[in-house]
């Protein structure tokens, strides 16, 4: 396990009280894991905005299965971007609407592009990109 330093921070008494209320109701277990949580989120927007490294997404959708040809299409843009779309899971909700979860790899903009194209598709309901990167190094 790696090594933990501590270290103070001065808050005024309400913004402390906030941070308190904040830490209850999301279920952190302390101010610490709340607090690296905050910094590992600042590091992954950091690493989306330089735009130099890969990162990761997941693309999750929801949509009528019943559209036209909507299948065929998410099927053709997920192979022409074969190097960026390293899986997805397929999920029925009911008659009528499916949830598709897309894992990407790429460079920021690779990434929201293919999100873009295929959230953007006739048919699609909800398109939503969650922004991940690796945290170490």
């Amino acid at each position: 396990m790696e090594e933990s330093i501590r270290f103070s921070v001065s808050l005024p008494k309400e913004l402390l009280e906030t941070l308190d209320r904040q830490i209850i109701n999301k279920g952190y277990d302390s101010r610490s894991e709340f607090v690296r949580d905050l910094i590992r989120e600042q590091i992954t927007a950091e690493r989306w905005e330089s735009g130099e490294e890969a990162v990761y997404g997941n693309l999750t959708l929801i949509y009528d299965h019943h559209s036209r040809e909507l299948n065929a299409k998410m099927i053709d843009l997920a192979h022409q971007n074969a190097a960026i779309v390293l899986c997805s899971t397929h999920v029925h909700i009911d008659h009528n609407n499916c949830m598709e979860s897309i894992i990407l790899k790429g460079k920021p903009n690779e990434i929201e592009s293919v999100a873009a194209h295929i959230g953007g598709l006739r048919g699609v309901l909800f398109a939503k990109l969650t922004r991940a990167s690796r945290l170490e190094g």
